[in-house]
C-alpha cells in the first residue's frame, strides 16, 4: 500500500440508505483517475455514522469492483468491535485494515501501544496505524510508531496531524522496517514525499484523483518544485472538502464533476449555495 490512496466517500440515497449502484460507479471513476489503492470506511465515508454490517457491505462491494489494493477501515472505540470488524474486512475481501486510533476515552501510550498489538496479532490480514487527532483528540507518538513498526503484521500508518515534524521523527523512526508511512493531508502531500512519505490517503483525490496522482508523478520524476507548485495551488480547494466544509463539502465538489457522490448521511445538512457556488470556483479552477 504506497503511492497516491483515496478515503473513498460513501453515496447515500435521500433517505440516508447505502446507494450500492453509485458507489459502484464511483470505484471505476475513481480508478479512472490514476490512484493506486482505495480506502473504504474511513473518516470521509462517514464510517461513524455506519453499523458495522453495513460497513462490511462497503467493503465488500469496493473489494469486489476495484482493481487496486483496498485498505478497508476497521477501527471503533473498543477492542472487541475492531477486531470483529477487521474479520468481516477481510472476509470482504480487503488487503489490509486502516484502525483509527481508540477515541473518546483517555489512553496514554502503553495503552494504544498494547492495543495495536493485540489487533495486529489477532488480524488475519495486515493493518495500518491510523492518527488523525483533529477527529479523535488522541495522537500517536512516534516513539509508539517507532516500536509497533517491528510487528510482524503493521505494515504501516496513516497520519493525518499535518503536522510534518511529527512525520519526519515517525519515517527517521520506521526506516529499518518495512513500514508503508502515508500522509493524511492533501494540503502536504508534496512535502511530505520529499520528507520521505511513501504516499498518502487523500480526501482531495476523491475530488480531483488525477491531481493528486500527478503529484506523485512528478515527486518520483525527481521534479519536486513542479510538484510543490502544483500541490499549493489545490490547497484551497483541499481544505474547502475537508477542513471547512468536510464530507457535504466533499459531495458537493464530487457533484461539480458529475460524479455519483449521493447524500451525506445525517446529522450531515447539505451545503448552501453560497458555500456551493464557492466550491463550483474553486473545482472548476483546480481540477483538470
Amino acid at each position: 500500500m504506497n503511492g497516491t490512496g483515496v478515503p473513498l466517500i460513501t453515496p447515500f440515497d435521500e433517505d440516508g440508505d447505502l446507494d450500492a449502484d453509485s458507489l459502484r460507479e464511483l470505484v471505476a471513476w475513481i480508478e479512472d483517475g490514476g490512484v493506486d489503492f482505495i480506502v473504504p470506511c474511513g473518516s470521509n465515508s462517514e464510517a461513524e455514522l455506519m453499523g458495522v454490517e453495513e460497513r462490511a457491505r462497503v467493503v465488500e462491494i469496493v473489494a469486489d469492483e476495484a482493481d487496486v489494493p483496498v485498505m478497508a477501515g476497521t477501527g471503533h472505540p473498543g477492542l472487541r468491535e475492531t477486531l470483529r470488524q477487521t474479520d468481516l474486512a477481510a472476509e470482504a475481501g480487503a488487503d489490509a485494515a486502516l484502525v483509527v486510533t481508540p477515541f473518546y476515552y483517555g489512553h496514554d501510550d502503553d495503552a494504544l501501544e498494547a492495543y495495536y498489538r493485540e489487533v495486529a496479532d489477532e488480524s488475519p490480514i495486515p493493518i495500518y496505524l491510523y492518527s488523525v487527532p483533529a477527529y479523535t483528540h488522541v495522537t500517536l507518538s512516534p516513539e509508539v510508531v517507532g516500536r509497533l513498526a517491528s510487528h510482524d503484521n503493521v505494515a504501516g500508518m496513516k497520519d493525518s496531524s499535518g503536522d510534518l515534524e511529527a512525520f519526519q521523527r515517525e519515517r527517521a523512526r520506521t526506516a529499518d522496517a518495512d513500514f508503508d508511512l502515508l500522509v493524511g493531508s492533501g494540503s502536504v502531500y508534496a512535502h511530505a514525499l520529499a520528507a520521505g512519505a511513501d504516499g498518502g490517503i487523500l480526501g482531495l483525490a476523491n475530488v480531483a484523483p488525477e491531481r493528486a496522482s500527478e503529484i506523485l508523478a512528478l515527486h518520483r520524476a525527481g521534479k519536486d518544485e513542479q510538484a510543490r507548485r502544483l500541490n499549493a495551488e489545490l490547497v484551497e480547494l483541499n481544505r474547502a472538502v475537508t477542513a471547512r466544509y468536510g464530507v457535504p463539502g466533499a459531495k458537493a465538489a464530487m457533484r461539480e464533476r458529475g460524479v455519483p457522490a449521493g447524500y451525506a448521511r445525517k446529522p450531515h445538512r447539505p451545503v448552501n449555495e453560497d458555500v456551493r457556488a464557492e466550491i463550483a470556483e474553486l473545482v472548476a479552477e483546480a481540477a483538470p
